[in-house]
């Protein structure tokens, strides 16, 4: 069976007595796109940290390729970070930052200077040897940033939020460059990001982190369309969220109707959660759906309206391409395969460690 490039074994990590990471397991695998994702203060770019050297656990191990590294200095780890603030030398010029930590290993000139001609055509900034780095956008910097990484040749490249300070098209454009990257270089990238958008682009894989837990790690189809809880179904997207009780298996009551589903193994009326995308809800004639509703609300987001659908006493978040203006009747029909189920929490502590528990 395929080893790991990158473990953590019950990593635990806390400041001033608050627990950030409560044994924390985590597999990465060789050439994978990863992405720790969750709100701020969940502790992934403290799990990257560790990763990088930067922190050291209170307890747990960190083995690399097979050897424990949990206490090996950042610069002795075959890893480059790349943070959100870019910290290129003001003081030297684009050729000299991104030759910076080949210099310190002591490589030939024609070695470095091959080097800087390789960097700078993958981050599509040829020519731009001579330029400083206050003459460059923030995107340019941004990808000079990377270019210094990638010219050590790690086997993983560390990303803390690296896009956060540029504006949305800008975005877009590196999200597609460092796929790119990936794609041509062959090295594993861990990604830190609170964007949900950027993660599903991105990511061969994601990590879902929540109060110091891994809530839920799969690919960004899996995790968008099963969500195994509350927590995941209503950070990545939109989610309606409803209690629902599951009478038997392949049948839930959602507000008083009875709907199809494709989920067994809950038991026989079972209180449970029910999460349902607002582009899985059909709206169709009066008496053809399931459940009957009035439009309360419509605003057009371009690509398809988003309408509120006041039904069973809920208000129900729909994304459609057919307009329904406010006050027309409707009713509701979901299909049976896009209707997600899952067991409600027992207890607060539960709901935070999710699928740790």
């Amino acid at each position: 069976m395929k080893q790991p490039l990158i473990n953590l074994v019950d990593i635990t990590k806390s400041y001033d007595g608050d627990i950030v990471l409560d044994q924390l397991n985590l597999e990465i695998y060789e050439n994978q796109f990863v992405t720790l994702l969750g709100p701020s203060g969940c502790g992934k770019t403290t799990t990257l940290r560790i990763i990088g050297g930067f922190e050291t656990p209170d307890a747990g191990k960190v083995i690399f390729d097979g050897q424990d590294i949990t206490h090996v200095p950042p610069h002795k780890r075959a890893l480059n970070t790349v943070f959100q603030k870019y910290a290129l030398f003001t003081h030297m010029n684009i050729g000299e930052n991104i030759a910076f930590g080949l210099k310190i290993k002591g490589k030939s000139k024609a070695y470095i200077q091959d080097k800087i001609k390789y960097a700078l055509k993958l981050v599509n900034l040829e020519g731009f040897e001579k330029r400083m780095p206050d003459s460059l956008s923030g995107g340019q910097q941004q990808r000079i940033a990377i270019a210094r990484a990638i010219v050590n040749e790690p086997k993983v490249l560390l990303l803390d939020e690296p896009l956060g300070a540029l504006d949305l098209k800008l975005r877009q454009d590196m999200q597609y460059e460092l796929i790119r990257l990936k794609n041509e270089l062959g090295i594993t990238f861990i990604y830190v990001t609170h964007d949900q958008e950027e993660a599903l682009t991105m990511s061969d894989n994601i990590v879902v982190m929540n109060q110091g837990y891994i809530q839920q790690m799969g690919t960004p189809e899996k995790i968008y369309n099963e969500p195994e809880n509350a927590f995941v179904a209503d950070f990545i997207g939109e989610s309606n969220i409803i209690d629902g009780v599951m009478i038997k298996d392949r049948l839930v009551e959602i507000l008083g109707a009875k709907f199809a589903c494709v989920d067994e193994g809950f038991g026989n009326n079972r209180p449970v959660d029910v999460v349902i995308r607002p582009e899985d809800v059909d709206l169709v004639k009066p008496g053809e759906g399931t459940l009957e509703g009035v439009v309360t609300h419509i605003i057009f987001k371009g690509v398809h309206y988003e309408m509120e659908v006041m039904a069973g006493g809920f208000e129900w978040l729909v994304h459609s391409t057919d307009m329904f203006p406010v006050g027309t009747k409707v009713s509701i029909h979901v299909d049976p395969f896009d209707i997600q189920i899952m067991n409600k929490p027992e207890s607060e502590d539960e709901e935070a460690v999710g699928v740790n528990e």
